[in-house]
């Protein structure tokens, strides 16, 4: 896997994937950047967010669950000094559906943290990371 990352200007930078998409970081204006873009530590907990709710939604696909929707929420605290990394990482499943299995959502998620999802894997080595979850009846809100 590659990635690319190019510096644009100030403290915006235009990252491509290998797989040809791409996307601006960009840093607050307290930091001379122009906020047109999330931060590269915020990129990191959509990574974490997106990877987790992947497989979950793949094992509950596979055990024939009727999920509807599914949001995940993701808290996080930083060290105070310099490296700034997560110490604390807090990932809540919301899943919408119906009839909806409380024993495959638990061993989905449980799944997902201890053995299928490579950024969690990877970023327990420094925060420690906690789940849960939902199970709401129906479709999401609009």
């Amino acid at each position: 896997m590659k990635t690319q990352v190019r510096w644009h200007k100030a403290c915006r930078f235009v990252g491509q994937t290998g797989s040809g998409h791409t996307i601006v970081m960009d840093g607050p204006a307290t930091s001379g950047g122009s906020n047109l873009g999330p931060r590269p530590m915020e990129m990191l907990l959509l990574g974490l967010g997106g990877c987790t709710a992947f497989d979950v939604i793949q094992m509950l696909h596979k055990a024939r669950q009727k999920v509807l929707d599914c949001t995940v929420d993701i808290d996080a605290e930083r060290a105070d000094e310099v490296p700034r990394v997560y110490t604390k990482i807090h990932v809540h499943f919301r899943v919408y559906g119906l009839g909806l299995s409380e024993r495959h959502i638990s061993r989905c998620v449980s799944m997902s943290a201890d053995k299928y999802c490579s950024a969690s894997i990877m970023l327990s080595k420094t925060a420690e990371i906690t789940h849960d979850y939902e199970i709401l009846e129906g479709p999401a809100p609009k």
